[in-house]
């Protein structure tokens, strides 16, 4: 039960990503490299943040059109877990496999900073060890995560329960204030129609252990693990 992690030029935060799958919850995994294009025999994908490519042209546009993704894409099809964090969802959305896309940031400059999510569905691999409703911390870093969509896809999203994150107060508020970035309806993390592809603009891998100041994003881990070891 092996979950690989993609490496593009650029990428920043795979290393984190390893050392939490495998060090912190127990999960086989191994770096990949974008130019090997068979992914056969993995369970799970996870690709993580950073600036693939230095964000030429759109972030995520070039590491999206790599033949790597086109088995990205089949593990996606056959329903494996695939995961995005930050440029991942940024990576997500420019190769099809999400809907929307994620644009500069409403005031034009990077944040890094601790973000409140409130978990809207429970029902996906990446949720399960959640509680519907509940306020989690996890931190931000990024130049272009506010997330655009037309309002028939955003409607569309709303009716079949595929935003999985929002930007909320620490009581759980959906507030201007609390959304960051500008994303419509405050949206940080959404799934795919099936369900097993999750994109997200926070870092729960930044957010996995007591020595970092949360351990809230551990459960996106954890509910994947236990989807990929059929436990879930």
């Amino acid at each position: 039960m092996t979950v690989a992690i993609i490496q593009f030029g650029g990428s920043n935060c795979d290393q984190d990503v390893l050392h939490v799958l495998q060090d912190v919850v127990g999960l086989d995994a191994r770096l990949v490299w974008y130019k090997e294009d068979d992914l056969s025999g993995f369970e799970g994908v996870v690709i993580p943040g950073g600036f693939s490519y230095g964000d030429y042209l759109r972030a995520g546009a070039i590491a999206a059109r790599t033949p790597i993704m086109e088995s990205v894409k089949r593990l996606a099809a056959e329903g494996k877990p695939v995961l995005g964090i930050c440029n991942g969802f940024q990576i997500l959305t420019e190769s099809g496999l999400l809907a929307g896309a994620l644009t500069t940031n409403m005031y034009p400059k990077f944040k890094c900073q601790s973000t409140h999510l409130r978990v809207e569905s429970t029902e996906t691999p990446f949720t399960s060890s959640f509680r519907k409703g509940e306020v989690v911390r996890i931190p931000i870093a990024h130049r272009e995560g506010n997330f655009y969509a037309n309002e028939a896809t955003l409607a569309q999203m709303e009716h079949d329960d595929l935003v999985v994150f929002r930007y909320v107060d620490a009581k759980g508020r959906v507030t201007d204030e609390a959304n960051p970035n500008g994303s419509q309806e405050n949206i940080a993390g959404i799934v795919s129609t099936t369900r097993n592809v999750l994109g997200m603009m926070p870092h729960p891998e930044r957010a996995s252990e007591d020595i970092l100041g949360s351990k809230d994003g551990l459960k996106v881990f954890l509910s994947m693990a236990d989807h990929i070891t059929g436990s879930a």
